[in-house]
């Protein structure tokens, strides 16, 4: 008996090198087939997860902001982008449905066990209406808080009294910081920026709410709102000295600037002693300097 213990433990220790080659043959294809067996059973396994019912999307929790929209109009807008279960469903293509839906500038999706989607949203906040100055045609657009160039029902901000941008395509962030920088600086003259243009050159042009128009030139961002700035601090005398509102303004001479204001002619001007080198020029356009700058 012991003998007998001692040779199957002696055939234990036999090394598979050792082993006749049909034998080493036989054990590999053995390992085979049970790894391809392993490998079926799991891609069975995944393919049921898959197609199994149990596991369809059932409920799409929306979190975060929704100001512009509401839940059943942001179902009917994504839902029908949406396919597969739990397990299936591709997050990167829900968020591009979710993206998809008007005023949504980002949304984050993940999985909840075992048939939930948690959608977080992010809106867009109008910050301007826009307008490409290479006169394409095409949806409404907006620009929000970052400087992005959206698409919304303009009619959604009617109401907000935006004001409107016109610029060559891409300059869109770079108009929404000149325009929180000019914004105060009218303000303190008591102008209102309804509309800031930016041209293909890189001139800067403000049109006021009360519908006056000022040149204000190219230069950096600096030297065009200290240009802005000295002119607004002067506008207040010369609007005080002739009672009449501001109807148009050249900013870009080099040593003062040039504007007309409503009502008042060269006559008035000449009468009041104005109309000259560091007069203010009239309503009928006639060319001068204007009060310095």
């Amino acid at each position: 008996m012991a003998a007998r213990t001692a040779s199957a433990r002696a055939r234990q220790r036999v090394p598979d090198a050792a082993l006749p080659g049909d034998v080493r043959l036989m054990n590999a294809v053995a390992a085979a087939v049970f790894v391809l067996v392993g490998v079926g059973l799991v891609a069975a396994l995944v393919l049921w997860l898959a197609r199994a019912h149990a596991f369809d999307i059932r409920r799409i929790r929306l979190d975060g902001e929704l100001a512009r929209n509401s839940v059943p109009t942001i179902r009917a807008n994504a839902l029908p982008s949406l396919a597969g279960n739990f397990f299936s469903i591709d997050l990167a293509r829900a968020q591009r449905a979710f993206e998809q839906v008007p005023w949504v500038r980002h949304a984050v999706v993940r999985r909840v066990f075992p048939n939930e989607l948690a959608v977080r949203l992010e809106e867009h906040h109008a910050a301007a209406l826009w307008e490409d100055v290479a006169g394409a045609e095409g949806a409404e657009q907006l620009v929000n808080s970052q400087g992005e160039v959206f698409e919304a029902n303009v009619g959604d901000v009617e109401d907000d009294g935006l004001p409107q941008f016109a610029g060559p395509l891409g300059s869109a962030a770079q108009m929404l910081a000149m325009w929180h920088r000019l914004q105060p600086a009218f303000a303190a003259g008591g102008l209102a920026i309804d509309r800031l243009q930016l041209s293909g050159r890189g001139s800067w042009r403000v049109e006021t709410e009360d519908d006056a128009a000022i040149e204000l030139g190219r230069g950096s961002e600096d030297e065009v709102v200290a240009r802005s700035e000295r002119f607004v601090a002067s506008l207040a005398q010369v609007r005080a000295r002739f009672g009449a509102p501001l109807a148009y303004a050249d900013l870009r001479h080099s040593d003062g600037y040039a504007l007309r204001l409503r009502g008042v002619g060269t006559a008035a001007l000449e009468a009041s002693g104005a109309h000259g080198k560091n007069g203010t020029n009239g309503t009928n356009g006639t060319p001068g300097a204007g009060t310095g700058n």
